[in-house]
């Protein structure tokens, strides 16, 4: 109810930003976890906690009433894999553990819209779908795990999984963020061969998680996305939005499989290198990643907003807070 107090990670991240935000409009007070001594949440109650230490929370969440757990890490370089493991995973389990000493009554947990796998046969993927536990990238395989561990724990948790957010404020940015932004600068010179994926404004993400929190039942999984968009597609709405050409040139799968093998070696031998083609999105970038958000859509009562507004969006924040020149 307004006025409960909520317990927050990844409050300063894209998705965490806009969920905290979300949650006091709708009269929620925010208690909210930074990893960093001084981070700045807006109209929260800050506290300093790591989700490798995810067991020494419980004291920070006390007298909170919810959790929403956004917190994660998303990385597609190779040295980062077990920590990302240690993170999503266990991070998840003990918070969740915490939140039960602490006597939460309830949770959210943001997951992924990666953990249905993409679509069959031409039918966009489920709640009722899982995607295959090999093949799959090492961040999709943790939040495979993850959602594991939240369903397992002992306080009723209700699962969002967002599809791929689009918005402004993604001042990492995530991959897909990078994506905008590089398009914008002019810096994609090829497309990709076939496959797609599903877009959503990050502010409807957001308006699901407060809905999750209020009706969801728990232990069920909510997709939450927006429109299935052929990669084609996609870069006709960047195009539109940006005032900038999509790129020509199609790239083979082949030649892109390539370079990603190639960059993927590179970042073993030099561990300290971040991935320039990663080779786990080269080798999704022929999925099509569909999803249907009927169940969300009945239970939630949710209702996506047209992407090309939200990416829009994102182009603004990044010519408002100087990315773009």
């Amino acid at each position: 109810m307004p006025g409960d107090l909520v317990f927050v990670t990844g409050a300063t991240g894209f998705i965490g930003s806009h969920v905290a935000r979300a949650l006091g409009a709708e009269g929620y007070r925010i208690r909210a976890l930074v990893r960093r001594p001084g981070a700045h949440v807006p109209d929260a109650e800050v506290v300093t906690g790591d989700l490798e230490s995810a067991g020494a929370l419980a004291a920070a969440m006390r007298g909170c009433r919810f959790l929403v757990h956004c917190a994660a890490l998303y990385s597609f370089a190779p040295r980062e894999r077990r920590l990302m493991a240690r993170v999503n995973v266990s991070g998840t389990a003990g918070l969740l553990e915490a939140a039960r000493v602490a006597g939460v009554e309830r949770a959210v947990v943001t997951s992924s819209g990666s953990t249905v796998g993409p679509a069959r046969r031409g039918v966009a993927a489920t709640e009722n779908d899982y995607a295959a536990a090999s093949g799959t990238s090492a961040y999709h395989h943790s939040k495979l795990e993850q959602e594991r561990a939240a369903v397992a724990a002992r306080v009723p948790v209700v699962l969002v999984l967002p599809t791929t957010p689009v918005g402004p404020g993604d001042w990492k940015p995530t991959p897909t963020g990078r994506v905008v932004l590089d398009f914008a600068r002019g810096r994609i010179p090829a497309r990709p061969s076939g496959g797609g994926l599903n877009l959503v404004d990050v502010e409807d993400v957001a308006w699901a998680h407060v809905a999750a929190l209020q009706r969801g039942t728990p232990r069920e999984r909510y997709l939450v996305g927006g429109e299935n968009v052929s990669f084609d597609r996609f870069w006709e709405l960047l195009s539109e939005v940006t005032g900038r050409p999509a790129p020509a040139l199609r790239l083979p799968h082949a030649v892109a499989l390539t370079a990603g093998t190639l960059d993927e070696l590179r970042c073993l031998v030099i561990p300290a290198s971040r991935p320039v083609v990663p080779l786990e999105g080269v080798r999704m970038s022929r999925e099509q990643m569909y999803v249907d958000c009927t169940k969300a859509q009945r239970e939630l009562a949710y209702r996506p907003r047209p992407v090309r507004d939200a990416l829009a969006g994102a182009v603004a924040w990044y010519r408002t807070n100087g990315y773009l020149n």
